[in-house]
């Protein structure tokens, strides 16, 4: 029975509050003789019923709620032009330049070619020698030192070099599907 008397409280103060929209609508488009003529009747028709609006407040109140978020769209849909923009932020520029200094280049810089020291491995081929390099690298995280072997195919014109000569050979053009070294001099040979 109490859950009654509160739903029909609840609709009376719906119904008084949307008299007193129309009402307060009415004026804006009516003359201010009649605005002020009609004003007092309305405003004290609803303030015996304040006494029942702070039983009834938290319904009327939760209403609005669902209805806020529902007008606040996404920031993702938002287009580039209506994005907030953070600024920019600027650096203080130094009061002195530092000297710009030049390192020396490496020696595989453009133009120059590539050298290698090697052990001959093989000596099969016409004209043809296997070089063996040891590569000596530290890891440039972990700074182990890291140890690897390649071989190279070298062009060796006058076939001088023998299996087990240290060699050094020199980076140059395409010659075959293989060859890109050639014999540049034998540093040491076998005994």
């Amino acid at each position: 029975m109490a859950d009654e008397e509160k739903i029909e409280q609840t609709d009376d103060e719906a119904v008084a509050e949307a008299a007193e929209v129309s009402d307060t609508d009415v004026p804006d488009t009516a003359p201010a003789t009649e605005a002020d003529a009609e004003t007092p009747e309305p405003e004290a028709a609803p303030e015996p019923e304040a006494a029942p609006e702070p039983e009834a407040a938290p319904e009327p109140e939760a209403e609005p709620e669902p209805a806020a978020p529902a007008k606040q769209r996404s920031l993702k849909h938002v287009p580039r032009s209506a994005r907030r923009t953070r600024p920019k932020v600027v650096r203080e520029k130094p009061k002195t330049r530092k000297p710009i200094t030049r390192t020396e280049k490496p020696a595989s810089e453009l133009g120059r070619r590539q050298e290698r020291r090697g052990v001959v491995v093989s000596d099969k081929g016409d004209k043809t020698i296997v070089v063996k390099v040891d590569v000596i690298k530290s890891h440039p995280k972990y700074k182990k030192v890291v140890r690897s072997t390649v071989k190279f195919h070298a062009h060796d014109e006058a076939n001088t070099a023998g299996v087990g000569d240290t060699v050094r050979i020199i980076e140059t053009r395409p010659l075959s599907k293989q060859k890109r070294w050639r014999l540049a001099e034998i540093v040491e040979k076998a005994k």
